[in-house]
């Protein structure tokens, strides 16, 4: 298993940005392709991107897609977020999540066996 934790949620007006970290350790985090994932009040949770094991492919929802950018930092075994242009329906717990059987199911919880705690994210009208 790996450990994953999230930072770098707050308060953030609309058209802001913020940007959310996961640290990962335990195990080769090269190892994992990551993803991001977010739920939102009383909704169930959802894909929100997907980095592979080298950070060179990306998968983004399309409700994220030009306003959110996925990266990972190898060397230091973190996966970012950077949410901009955010809007207030993009208040949600964040988390983060590991894929160590890639398995194909890039968009959806099952796909994922590694989970963070999550960290939330308020954006105000």
């Amino acid at each position: 298993q790996v450990q994953l934790v999230e930072s770098g949620g707050g308060l953030v007006q609309a058209g802001g940005s913020l940007r959310l970290s996961c640290a990962a350790s335990g195990r080769t985090f090269t190892n994992y392709a990551m993803g991001w994932f977010r739920q939102g009040p009383g909704k169930q949770r959802e894909f929100v991107a997907r980095i592979n094991l080298g950070g060179g492919v990306t998968y983004y929802a399309d409700s994220v897609k030009g306003r959110f950018t996925i990266s990972r930092d190898n060397a230091k075994n973190t996966v970012y977020l950077q949410l901009n242009s955010l809007k207030p329906e993009d208040t949600a717990v964040y988390y983060c999540a590991a894929d160590s059987l890639l398995g194909g199911a890039v968009r959806s919880v099952d796909g994922y066996d590694n989970w963070g705690q999550g960290t939330k994210v308020t954006v105000s009208a």
